[in-house]
């Protein structure tokens, strides 16, 4: 491994790089040609300077049209680390954690967003590693009813954002069984709805299969004052058939909170959500944690190495990508974090209509391939020499 930790790869390239090289590397990087930062007001990085996170804005222009309006658009991503070590009490960690993100919305209502998204399973640590029940499941809570819900919907309404957080639910109704799951509030303060995680891992410590399963709400887009939204909870971006249901569904913003550690999925991070927002039309907005965490017993990862107890570091690198293939950069890999980026929403239809992915797509021929893909007596075709 280098001795050299890089900490922000944009704030990198602004050191070492020239003023013409960077603007020429940030053109290839980023895909903008003009600068895209976004000014944001001081009540907003007053808070950030006074609480220690980095707070960073971008934004994304569409060309103006003759019978739209412009569709602008504030969306908010927060990373952060946990607030106090996993040995305390349930309750005393949870509320550490709202207490700290609760001054990141605040500041994101400062910089007049719209919409904010949390990372995944934001009220708690990322102790799914552990593969212990005890007491991780008692940080699961009802989506709609649960304490985090209800504490949310009173921000949303007074902040008048949408506000999309991501818990482990238990659903009192069936079972009390859990489920990874997103819930989205409105502005008006009410629930609106939820996703359950549609792709659960089974790759290491992310064996997330020991708490719960494939999710059964389909992919849903939530119609809201501030654009068509939906949640594509972290291992469901490596799955391209994913993202498209979303597309297919209307989706216009895709939120993407994950939890993923370096160097197993780093390499992927940056390219996925960016590709999906390509392939889809639409903007995405893949949110990942930060920091270490470290668990009170040693737990194994089946991969020959000795039992450990912290599981990390987690990368952050929150980023947004958008319709035409450009994105901002990304947050800290290191460090809590607010992501403000201005959209405008027309995009995504001027870019369906330049490239003609939707229409040149061929679903037909996609679903007569795929329900032959999965009978049991499917056969690959493959041509081979006789």
């Amino acid at each position: 491994m280098s001795a050299f930790e890089l900490k922000n790869l944009n704030d990198c390239l602004e050191k070492h790089l020239p003023a013409d090289e960077l603007k020429e590397v940030k053109r290839i990087l980023y895909g903008v040609e003009e600068d895209q930062t976004l000014e944001l007001p001081t009540s907003a990085t007053d808070i950030a300077q006074e609480n220690g996170f980095d707070l960073k804005g971008y934004r994304f222009t569409a060309r103006e049209e003759q019978t739209r309006k412009r569709r602008i658009v504030r969306v908010g991503a927060i990373q952060n680390s946990i607030a106090i070590p996993t040995t305390e009490p349930i309750e005393k960690q949870r509320e550490a954690i709202w207490s700290k993100v609760k001054t990141m919305i605040k500041a994101a209502a400062e910089a007049g967003c719209n919409i904010i998204c949390t990372q995944e399973a934001w009220t708690m640590p990322f102790a799914f590693c552990t593969r212990e029940k005890f007491p991780w499941c008692e940080f699961a809570e009802e989506a709609e009813n649960g304490p985090t819900t209800k504490m949310l919907a009173e921000l949303a309404k007074s902040y008048n954002m949408v506000i999309i957080h991501s818990i482990l639910e238990r659903d009192i109704e069936h079972g009390e069984t859990i489920w990874n799951t997103a819930v989205v509030i409105s502005n008006s303060g009410r629930y609106l709805g939820k996703h359950r995680k549609n792709h659960i891992p089974r790759v290491g410590d992310f064996n997330e299969s020991t708490y719960y399963l494939e999710g059964d709400t389909g992919h849903p887009v939530f119609e809201t004052e501030f654009g068509k939204l939906a949640i594509n909870i972290c291992y469901g971006r490596h799955h391209p058939q994913n993202w498209m249901m979303f597309g297919l569904n209307g989706a216009e913003i895709v939120f993407n909170p994950s939890a993923t550690i370096g160097r197993l999925s780093e390499p992927l991070w940056s390219i996925e959500a960016r590709n999906a927002a390509i392939a889809n039309s639409y903007f995405t907005v893949p949110i990942n944690r930060v920091g270490t965490e470290q668990f009170p017993n040693e737990y194994t990862s089946g991969d020959g190495n000795k039992a450990h107890k912290e599981f990390g570091p987690f990368y952050g690198s929150s980023y947004v990508a958008a319709p035409d293939g450009s994105r901002t950069p990304s947050l800290s890999r290191d460090r809590d974090g607010l992501l403000v980026v201005e959209l405008d929403l027309n995009l995504c239809r001027q870019v369906k209509d330049f490239w003609g992915f939707r229409m040149t797509q061929r679903l037909p021929l996609y679903a007569e391939s795929l329900e032959k893909a999965s009978k049991q007596d499917f056969k690959p075709q493959i041509i081979k020499e006789t």
